[in-house]
Parts: C-alpha cells; sequence; structure tokens
C-alpha cells in the first residue's frame, strides 16, 4: 500500500473514534487489495475505484429513484465516474464538488445538453474542466439525488470517507443552502467488500448517512434501520485551523458574519 499522508492528518474531533475510522479504512483497503478488487492506482488512502464500478452503476441506474431525479450532486472520485457517465447520458443536471473544495466556487456543473465531450469523458476531473463551468453554492439549484462516494459503508447507511472530511462538508453546505432535504436521496455504490454490518461502522454527529447502498450485487435500503437523517450543519468545533485554511469557502464563511470567529 502506499504510504502518501493520510487525509485525515487535520482532521479534528474525539482521538479515540478518529483512531477506529482509521484502522476500519486500513481494513477494508487491506481487504481489496487482497482480494484484487480495486484497480490503478490501489486501494489506500482513496475512495478506492473498485472492479465492478460499472455493474453497481447500471443496478442504481434500474431504481426508480435514479429514474425520478432530474439533478444530481457526485463526488469527484473515480470510483463513481460510472454513475456520473450515466446520469449525464440520462439527460440528468450533474454537480460535481471540485477535488477537495479547493475553490470558492466549490462544484462543477454539467449540463447534458452542453458538453464539450462524451458523457464518459465530460464526466472525468479532467473532462469537467473543458466542459463544466464552476459555481458557488448559492448559484446551485435544488438537488434530487446525491451520490457519495465510500471506503467503508454500513448496513445502517453510517458512512465512512477517506478521512479529509469534505463529503460531509460538501453535504453541510448544500443543505444549509437549501439544496438538500431530508427527503433527498443520497446512495452510494461500492463493492461487496467495503460493505460492513450495522452498527459496526464508527461515526461523528457529523457523518452523513446514506439512503442506499449499491454494490454489483444488490440493494440495500438503509432507511428503515437508521431512521431519520440528522440535521447536517458545520462543525466548527471539529475543523482544525490547518483544515480551514486549506478550503477558501470556509474561511469566506467563517469570516461572514453569522459564523464564529
Amino acid at each position: 500500500m502506499t504510504r502518501s499522508r493520510r487525509h485525515d492528518a487535520d482532521a479534528g474531533g474525539d482521538a479515540e473514534v478518529l483512531a477506529a475510522k482509521a484502522a476500519l479504512r486500513t481494513e477494508v483497503w487491506a481487504a481489496l487489495t487482497a482480494a484484487k478488487a480495486a484497480r490503478f492506482p490501489g486501494a489506500a488512502n482513496r475512495i478506492s475505484n473498485f472492479v465492478g464500478a460499472e455493474a453497481a452503476a447500471e443496478r442504481l441506474r434500474g431504481l426508480s429513484e435514479w429514474r425520478r431525479a432530474v439533478t444530481v450532486k457526485a463526488n469527484p472520485d473515480s470510483a463513481q465516474l460510472p454513475v456520473r457517465q450515466r446520469a449525464l447520458a440520462d439527460g440528468k443536471t450533474v454537480y460535481m464538488a471540485v477535488p477537495k473544495l479547493a475553490d470558492e466556487r466549490a462544484f462543477f456543473l454539467l449540463d447534458p445538453d452542453r458538453l464539450a465531450d462524451p458523457p464518459r469523458t465530460a464526466a472525468s476531473i479532467a473532462g469537467a474542466a473543458r466542459s463544466a463551468r464552476r459555481v458557488r453554492v448559492d448559484e446551485m439549484e435544488p438537488v434530487d439525488l446525491v451520490v457519495s462516494g465510500c471506503v467503508a459503508v454500513g448496513e445502517d447507511g453510517a458512512r465512512l470517507g477517506k478521512g479529509g472530511g469534505f463529503a460531509d462538508l460538501e453535504f453541510a453546505l448544500a443543505s444549509a443552502a437549501g439544496l438538500i432535504t431530508p427527503d433527498t436521496v443520497v446512495v452510494t455504490t461500492v463493492h461487496e467488500l467495503q460493505v460492513r454490518p450495522s452498527g459496526t461502522v464508527p461515526t461523528t454527529p457529523h457523518d452523513a448517512p446514506v439512503d442506499l447502498i449499491v454494490t454489483p450485487e444488490r440493494v440495500i435500503d438503509c432507511r428503515a434501520m437508521r431512521g431519520p437523517r440528522p440535521r447536517a450543519e458545520i462543525r466548527w468545533d471539529e475543523l482544525t485551523e490547518q483544515k480551514i485554511a486549506a478550503i477558501p469557502l470556509l474561511r469566506v464563511l467563517r469570516a461572514a458574519a453569522d459564523y464564529p470567529t
């Protein structure tokens, strides 16, 4: 496995929970690697691009929640590239987060009617630079479906990312802007080795759960097991100064009168 810097290096919060999350990530990445279920460049330290990602995307495509969705917010990782590709091919508008939220205009807007490349290329990070324009949260339309990448996910919907906290921040920002409501469906596509039993994925209050887990083999509806989705909000007390300094939008928000300094 790669020895690159861990994404949770600048994470704040309870040290015991952070350690439990890190241990589970290592376990899942090792399992994907041992089973040869991770594609290039490997499983570790990322939302792993898994064997069967296209089959999972096709299974998601068959769901009524997908068919009803007009606007989709998706993570930018390679594991969900097949989902973004199919969304554009099906005529859906896609908001894709700028990697690491590294711009105050934190989302790419991909309009299926205005693509410079075919959907598969346009849905990649490099392709989005040609086919999309960057937009601020206040320029976005309400979202019908959220696609979130995972390192691990519990059958109760508990989600574990790679440790950077970006997906939860995106979710909180969009929720605060009214773009995501308690009724917005949140899905993930993963390999079966990434699915864990209910109650075994460690979480904190800022972790946004998923409603549907889609693997190449099955669909798991987590909503009955989980109950109502907790209110999503930016938890400033769990953000380190290093994290805030790295994300332009957080710096802007904290400078605003409504946010703590």
